[in-house]
């Protein structure tokens, strides 16, 4: 079976007014639209024929989402498939492992703590490992940058009380990140601070160079979050910028924020954030700072495999979820994960899907689900089109 679903569309407040519009083919409200997901997540999930799609699957799994996967994470579509289109920067925010995730949510039902409340932590027992490919240029910080070229980038601006909080960075390695990193959070009155490191580095904007990178990221940062000590966190961070089809890998415990563009996420099928600044919404610093990975580095860039013509895999270690782009260029291509539900989403043109005389035409901002038994499907067109599968 071959069907096309709708996504449910997240008004959060940092989403782009227009770019999902756009790609719906819809006039834009004037409010913004952030996300848009589609899958079976049972806070927003897809339609399939007028029933929930989480419904759906729970009564179908096998023949929806496929053996293997049901036999390694049970009756539910493991992944979580969205377009994300950001005006302006996401909170600072990292995802938990399996374990921690099982622990955690274990831990604030025994506590009782309702799902609902705005300080809840784990929204389900999952872990969130998810990738993001960009639909244009996109922005974000990602991942700690050597803790010894950012301290010397904070002594440029000359700070003696700024200098006196991220002195551990000097040292260089996890530990001296994670000692920083948590003085930043806990530091008292970081207004004051954030104040003055964006004061000093809008005279520094201009430069081509890194420490320009730098004051631009923190001015940026402070347009929005102008007294959060998150903007001085974020200082500490990898800023990335992915070109069109160029994509990234966030594993559990990787601190990231997007900053502003559209793409395309895959992701385990979870809820489960937690934030460690620039955002109004609760921040577990306690927790946040458990979980993540303080080990410096530039983030796992997913480089894309041609598997046919026209078929390019974005590998993951991620078992929840497996990304292919498909770009069949007039040509006809075969829709590769047999066995298993698939979610096929047009970001480009017109793609048609299936074999013989049964057709189902999908064009720009349309997707469709595959189910598990609906195997050998062409897909034919001269669009651009991204599947998401489980990972087994």
């Amino acid at each position: 079976m071959i069907t096309t679903i709708g996504g449910r569309i997240q008004p959060y407040a940092w989403g782009s007014t227009t770019a999902i519009p756009e790609l719906l083919g819809r006039t834009p409200s004037g409010e913004p639209q952030a996300e848009l997901w589609l899958g079976a997540h049972p806070l927003a999930p897809s339609d399939l024929d007028g029933t929930p799609l989480d419904q759906a699957v729970s009564r179908d799994a096998v023949g929806l989402v496929g053996q293997r996967s049901v036999e390694r994470f049970g009756p539910r579509l493991p992944y979580l498939t969205k377009i994300i289109a950001a005006a302006q920067p996401l909170s600072l925010q990292a995802h938990p492992s399996r374990e921690q995730a099982e622990a955690g949510f274990a831990r604030e039902q025994q506590a009782g703590v309702a799902l609902d409340a705005a300080n809840r932590t784990y929204k389900d027992d999952w872990p969130k490992p998810e990738m993001i490919c960009a639909l244009g240029e996109f922005h974000a910080l990602c991942g700690f940058r050597d803790p010894v070229e950012t301290y010397a980038m904070f002594s440029t601006l000359g700070v003696d009380q700024v200098l006196d909080v991220v002195e551990p960075l000097r040292g260089g390695g996890p530990e001296a990140v994670q000692k920083a990193f948590a003085r930043l959070l806990y530091a008292e009155h970081p207004e004051m601070l954030v104040s003055v490191v964006i004061t000093l580095c809008q005279g520094l904007v201009g430069r081509d160079d890194a420490l320009g990178s730098f004051a631009r990221t923190a001015v940026g940062l402070g347009e929005h979050y102008p007294t959060d000590p998150g903007v001085l966190a974020g200082l500490m961070m990898n800023k990335i910028t992915l070109q069109e089809n160029e994509a990234m890998f966030l594993p559990a415990g990787n601190l990231h924020a997007y900053l502003d563009g559209t793409g395309v996420e895959v992701m385990a099928n979870s809820d489960n954030v937690l934030r460690g600044g620039l955002t109004p919404k609760f921040v577990d610093r306690d927790e946040l700072l458990d979980i993540l990975d303080f080990t410096p580095g530039q983030p796992d860039l997913v480089v894309a495999e041609e598997e046919q013509t026209g078929v390019f895999r974005y590998r993951t270690p991620a078992p929840e979820f497996a990304v292919w782009r498909l770009a069949p260029h007039g040509g006809t291509v075969t829709l590769p994960a047999d066995g298993s539900g698939r979610i096929v989403l047009v970001t480009d043109g017109e793609v048609a899907l299936g074999s013989g005389l049964r057709k189902t035409k999908l064009s720009r901002g349309q997707a469709a689900f595959v189910t598990a038994g609906e195997t050998g499907v062409g897909v034919k067109g001269s669009g651009t089109a991204f599947v998401s599968a489980p990972g087994v």
